[in-house]
């Protein structure tokens, strides 16, 4: 028991316990009576009946052994599927990014093709200015 326990108990608040049952619980040594309590009675006094108590607490640490590995995948599981989970909103993300910026490209090159194309339009007109004018001014004079 923690010294800090210790200290704040006496014989006095203790309601219903013997001193010896108070010092027995609180000596630091009382290795059997926790191994009886945390383990289970021991020992030749139950006979046959050792054996199926013996047995059904294999079957019982098997049951916790499973149980916690089971706890433990699920914990796992939970993990990866939070890693899945930002994984996917950070592809979400990149998704959004990629396609506002595809949307900026296309309008950019749609404002390029259409400045070529203004450009081409303005020297074929010219070109035929120039040609055109000096025709019709040779028939005309």
């Amino acid at each position: 028991m923690p010294p800090k326990f210790k200290r704040h108990l006496n014989d006095d608040e203790v309601t219903g316990s013997v001193k010896s049952e108070r010092r027995n619980l609180l000596e630091e040594d009382s290795d059997e009576e926790e191994d009886f309590f945390l383990r289970g009675p021991s020992g030749p006094r139950f006979g046959p009946r050792n054996d199926k108590i013996r047995h059904v607490q294999n079957q019982v640490d098997e049951v916790i052994d499973v149980m916690q590995e089971n706890i433990t995948k699920v914990i796992e599981r939970g993990e990866r599927l939070d890693d899945l989970q930002d994984k996917s909103e950070s592809l979400s993300d990149n998704a959004t990014a990629f396609s506002n910026r595809a949307k900026q490209l296309r309008r950019q090159m749609w404002w390029r093709g259409c400045k070529m194309k203004a450009i081409i339009a303005l020297v074929a007109v010219v070109l035929l200015l120039v040609i055109i004018i000096p025709i019709v001014l040779k028939y005309h004079t």
